[in-house]
């Protein structure tokens, strides 16, 4: 990513939270690349194991929520003595410039990676101005 970039990250690595039940819980930062051009931004976000239904994306106040829920199927003959995860939480938070158009956000997931389309307002594209000759 490159300083003229527009979206930062908030959260990186490991990060503990706390969910609902108030008890810790271990996120993990699902590896991302982004790609900026004159039209927007596109991110890929690697989530493994994660199915739609447990996937949660959302903008509120010029921020990119990530969160998702990988699962992890045991099957019923296997005795498990240790599992460092058992269902992998996955956490994100990006900081949007205001030259995004939040609410032309497309998503798709497809094979564990999610695919975020975030196209710059209309204003604050790039546009070539014309000169005249006198």
């Amino acid at each position: 990513m490159n300083e003229t970039t527009q979206i930062a990250q908030r959260d990186t690595g490991e990060v503990a939270r706390r969910n609902e039940s108030n008890a810790r819980r271990l996120s993990l930062a699902p590896a991302v690349d982004i790609i900026e051009d004159s039209h927007g931004i596109t991110l890929w976000a690697d989530l493994p194991g994660v199915p739609r239904e447990r996937l949660d994306v959302k903008v509120h106040d010029g921020r990119l929520y990530i969160e998702a829920e990988a699962v992890v199927p045991t099957p019923s003959d296997l005795r498990l003595h240790h599992s460092e995860i058992r269902a992998p939480h996955f956490a994100r938070v990006f900081t949007l410039s205001d030259d995004f158009d939040t609410s032309q956000v497309d998503a798709n997931l497809h094979d564990g990676v999610l695919k975020l389309s975030i196209p710059r307002r209309e204003e604050a594209r790039p546009r070539r101005i014309e000169v005249r000759v006198d």
